[in-house]
């Protein structure tokens, strides 16, 4: 007997008939990229002149976290950049608690502090090396609802400076020891203002 007939049996029609009877079904996509995980809940501007800070004020309660998304300047920076600091709803005690680490041209480095009343997210450069120079900075606000826990915060940062001489990366966490529900959020710069097309929005992160 031939191998195609062993493989087959002694009625191939019947065989292939049995094969390709029944219907086919699509699995269903597991997993699949949902289109709204990110939702837009507020942006801000910073208009002519500048200003000494930005507040997203009656955040909704509807989303397991929220992320941050800036890119700005600082006005009259003393030094090459400052940071920006974060405080949560209107809370300017030192509960707060903050990891950093740094790595560019100027080396690497890493620290971190207790009892502080800000979380640092970011870094702007000074606005008096370049009009073209915008750092940038993407923050995460873990679980900001959750009223068991103390809320944690998680960023990533970049700035540069004159031409590629002086720039950093940046990671930073940080806590707030407070179980309150996250309401508004304030980003400034310590004892310097927000340079004006600085941009910021906020975003709400649906599921896990």
């Amino acid at each position: 007997m031939s191998l195609p007939a062993r493989l087959l049996g002694t009625n191939p029609s019947i065989q292939v008939s049995a094969l390709l009877s029944g219907t086919l079904t699509t699995p269903s996509a597991k997993g699949a990229f949902v289109s709204t995980s990110y939702q837009s809940i507020a942006t801000s501007i910073v208009g002519s002149g500048g200003a000494s800070y930005v507040e997203f004020t009656s955040i909704p309660s509807t989303f397991q976290h929220l992320q941050i998304r800036a890119t700005g300047k600082a006005i009259n920076s003393t030094a090459f950049a400052k940071d920006i600091l974060l405080q949560f709803n209107s809370d300017n005690s030192n509960n707060y608690s903050r990891h950093q680490i740094t790595g560019g041209r100027g080396g690497t480095a890493a620290g971190n502090g207790a009892n502080i009343n800000h979380i640092p997210v970011g870094t702007f450069n000074d606005n008096a090396f370049s009009s073209s120079f915008f750092s940038s900075f993407i923050c995460d606000i873990i679980d900001y609802t959750n009223t068991n826990k103390y809320k944690t915060v998680r960023s990533i940062t970049g700035y540069d400076v004159n031409n590629s001489t002086y720039g950093d990366t940046k990671l930073f966490s940080g806590a707030w020891r407070n179980t309150n529900q996250i309401t508004s959020i304030k980003l400034f710069i310590d004892d310097r203002n927000i340079d004006q097309s600085s941009h910021f929005a906020l975003y709400g992160i649906k599921g896990a």
